[in-house]
């Protein structure tokens, strides 16, 4: 007889989930990790796990970064928008964020068993709340909290 591979068969069904709750970023995650699955890529999981939130933040601080590096944002521009109540609560919430980012982190190294809640909470949010599996856009949703917006 064969064997079934059970994680295998719940990844598929997350993205299967992803896909049809019209969240295409983390189905195309979870196929990319079922393509490291099946392929000899899969010898690469632990380095993926030790470095790819890493890897994806510096990608997304890029991002972010780039109105910034191509000028189509101006230092004096920049410079002015920090008088501004608005921006002056983005960089609280901004250094709010990213201190329980940290605690979130050393949390999680300390006890990997959170790890498993924060997986099926971050995919739950995701699959079926529009939610979306990046740390800036919760710092930036907290700010509209604070900001009143909606």
């Amino acid at each position: 007889m064969f064997q079934i591979d059970y994680t295998f068969l719940v990844l598929l069904v997350l993205a299967a989930v992803c896909y049809f709750s019209n969240n295409h970023t983390v189905t195309l995650a979870i196929l990319i990790l079922l393509i490291f699955k099946v392929t000899p890529l899969a010898q690469y999981f632990p380095q993926l796990n030790k470095y790819g939130v890493t890897l994806g933040i510096i990608i997304l601080t890029a991002a972010i970064l780039v109105p910034l590096a191509n000028g189509s944002i101006a230092i004096q521009s920049l410079l002015k928008s920090l008088v501004n109540w608005p921006s002056v609560l983005a960089i609280a919430v901004g250094i709010l964020v990213s201190w329980l980012g940290m605690r979130g982190v050393n949390l999680m190294g300390h006890n990997p068993m959170i790890v498993n809640g924060l997986i099926v909470g971050t995919l739950i949010g995701v699959s079926f709340f529009n939610g979306l599996a990046v740390g800036p856009v919760i710092a930036a949703g907290l700010l509209s909290l604070l900001m009143g917006k909606f």
